[in-house]
């Protein structure tokens, strides 16, 4: 990290935010992880398993406003800092690495305003923009694309994990509840990334939006294989560790 990204990291106030964002992503991947449990078991309230549903989920509970809000101003100052990390860093590689997790966490950021301030809009997001993206020219091939991508995403995910690479993220020795949740965690990510970039290429190659699902459809279309209720309550369980490790990392994080 340059001096100019050193110095915005230095700032308490981005400091803190930096890790009430981690936090908060904690939140939302244990609610997601207990949706997807109760999906797994046929005993789902109607919520979605995916960020949208969380941040419902949270906004339903007692004191749910006040702590979205801080998701809210969390979300934001994280995806700031990454923003300002990718700008100023000397690395490729990290640059956009820093600038994708920037702009999801700024999307997460708006996703929660939108919550919060009850101006989110009905399901059948995904289809709706694979649908408009796919009436553009060579837009099969565009859909396809995305697929791939998060395809590559979740593959990346899963080796991250299986491989323990997240602990270049974090300070020397954390505790071993931070690296056995983190591995778990990352897995999980990863297999439900790789169902969703999966749903995207069949949509593409069914010239079918409707086949393009959220992360929602990824884990009801997990439910749907041999063992599937099994796999989805670990992959449920793997995303509950995932909010654990980021409880974790918000704490033992390296650089801030």
């Amino acid at each position: 990290m340059n001096r100019g990204a050193r110095a915005a990291a230095d700032n308490p106030v981005v400091t803190k935010g930096w890790r009430l964002g981690h936090a908060a992503n904690g939140v939302v991947h244990v609610l997601i992880g207990w949706i997807a449990l109760q999906v797994a078991f046929g005993s789902g309230g109607g919520e979605q398993a995916s960020a949208s549903g969380a941040l419902q989920t949270l906004a339903g509970t007692p004191g749910g406003a006040v702590l979205l809000w801080i998701a809210l101003v969390g979300f934001a100052l994280l995806g700031f800092w990454e923003i300002v990390s990718a700008v100023l860093g000397t690395d490729t590689k990290d640059r956009v690495k820093d600038g994708a997790k920037g702009v999801a966490h700024l999307v997460l950021a708006g996703l929660t305003l939108q919550v919060v301030t009850g101006s989110g809009g009905g399901g059948g997001g995904t289809q709706s923009m694979t649908a408009q993206l796919m009436a553009q020219p060579a837009g099969r091939v565009l859909v396809a694309l995305v697929g791939l991508g998060a395809i590559a995403v979740g593959g990346y995910h899963l080796v991250k994990g299986w491989r323990k690479k997240f602990l270049r993220d974090l300070r020397e020795t954390p505790p071993s509840w931070v690296v056995h949740a983190g591995r778990a965690g990352y897995v999980a990510r990863g297999v439900a990334v790789i169902i969703l970039g999966g749903l995207f290429v069949a949509a593409a190659a069914a010239a079918d939006p409707e086949r393009a699902e959220g992360l929602d459809g990824a884990l009801m279309t997990l439910r749907e294989a041999p063992f599937g209720k099994v796999l989805l309550a670990l992959v449920a369980l793997g995303f509950v560790a995932f909010g654990v490790y980021s409880f974790g990392r918000a704490r033992y994080a390296r650089g801030v």
